[in-house]
């Protein structure tokens, strides 16, 4: 299992919210670039990095931030908000990101997918969102209505080979991840999966690999301290 620290970008700077919710935004970081530099040093093989203002409102504002973290740092990225057409998808992989995230797009235009999977591949990965069981999407904003396990399904049949699945409730709030929905969606799907929301702990790191989960994203706990990304690092191998 690999750990993915995070990097969530709005008007330019690192930020994190509580819940996805836009009005909690609180700056954790002076930079990204020396941000990704320290995760690199700590072990990390893929930094996850988040768009939220192209997540809101489909603005490409901070693709200059995440062009300069890979020229400047030689770091392996996934980027993921506001990538909602198959150009989205080509700016995207221009900036030099080694993985695309589609998201709410995903939802709306699934043939956006397997058309995007059918050209790039494992380049290619998608973003649950879930609150409740079912997907969200703009920004974690609008309920769609959609069973998360369901649409996991669809995807994996579209030949994605990796989901990113994040419990809105769990995110930002250093209470663990979603287990039993992660068990789940394990049962459900073939491809990888990647766990997202209140990574915390070391144990947690434990639990998740014990579940035949493939990589963690870990943000507002290694800002915090809570949690050590060399050690996590270290113990998902």
């Amino acid at each position: 299992m690999r750990v993915l620290p995070a990097i969530d970008l709005k008007d330019g700077q690192c930020v994190r919210l509580q819940k996805g919710d836009y009005g909690t935004a609180h700056k954790v970081a002076e930079d990204a670039v020396q941000t990704a530099r320290a995760f690199l040093d700590a072990g990390a093989e893929l930094i996850h990095m988040v768009d939220l203002d192209g997540a809101k409102d489909g603005s490409h504002a901070n693709y200059n931030v995440v062009r300069r973290v890979i020229e400047e740092t030689g770091a392996a990225v996934e980027l993921g908000g506001g990538i909602r057409t198959m150009p989205d998808v080509e700016a995207v992989l221009a900036l030099g990101v080694t993985r695309v995230i589609i998201g709410s797009a995903a939802v709306r235009s699934p043939q956006l997918v397997a058309d995007a999977v059918e050209r790039y591949g494992d380049r290619i990965a998608v973003g649950i969102d879930a609150r409740g069981g079912t997907v969200r999407t703009e920004g974690w904003l609008v309920d769609s209505g959609t069973d998360y396990i369901a649409f996991a399904r669809q995807m994996d049949g579209y030949g994605v080979k990796t989901i990113i699945f994040t419990d809105i409730d769990k995110d930002g709030m250093l209470e663990g991840p979603n287990f039993d929905q992660l068990a789940a969606l394990r049962q459900a799907v073939t491809c990888g999966i990647v766990a997202s929301g209140g990574v915390s702990t070391l144990e947690d790191i434990r639990r998740l690999r014990a579940l035949g989960i493939d990589e963690a994203i870990a943000g507002k706990a290694v800002y915090s301290g809570a949690l050590n990304l060399a050690a996590a690092i270290r113990e998902a191998k």
